[in-house]
């Protein structure tokens, strides 16, 4: 009877943390060997329904405290559905505390998760399906210890 127990509120709770009601997309792409070279840049495809709505759109990095810097550079560059660049920019994210080392993001020992918020407020002119590209910007090529990198994009609460 206890196991039965057990396994109804581990499925509650994975059911309760599944909903997620702002989420639109979310995805995440591992990179192999948690090398990013230059020439890995990943797409990500959501499809936006509502362009009466505004949005913000996350980028997400697991890295290792191995990584060698405090700061990663990445560029973004999102197509619309008919193929025209909406919009193309160099992000800067600090992963670690320049002065103290300390991880940004969450995690425990020697792997941490960082969400950072890339594209506030958007608006997408047209319904459709949308794509963004995420492009390291490094010097290093490849660019050990970032083990996956991926998007959020949700609706904006006001």
């Amino acid at each position: 009877m206890p196991r039965v127990i057990v396994y109804l509120s581990a499925a509650l709770f994975l059911m309760l943390s599944a909903c997620d009601p702002g989420r639109v997309y979310e995805q995440n792409v591992e990179l192999p060997d948690s090398n990013w070279t230059v020439d890995n840049a990943p797409v990500f495809e959501f499809a936006i329904e509502d362009t009466t709505k505004r949005y913000n759109v996350y980028f997400n990095v697991r890295y290792s405290l191995s990584y060698d810097y405090y700061n990663l550079y990445l560029r973004h560059q999102l197509i619309g559905p008919d193929s025209t660049e909406l919009s193309s920019k160099l992000h800067e994210l600090h992963l670690m505390d320049a002065k103290t080392g300390k991880p940004s993001g969450k995690g425990s020992s020697d792997t941490y998760d960082l969400q950072a918020l890339a594209l506030k407020d958007v608006v997408f002119p047209r319904a459709g399906t949308y794509s963004l590209r995420l492009t390291q910007y490094m010097r290093r090529d490849p660019l050990p210890n970032i083990q996956a990198v991926g998007i959020r994009v949700e609706e904006k609460t006001e």
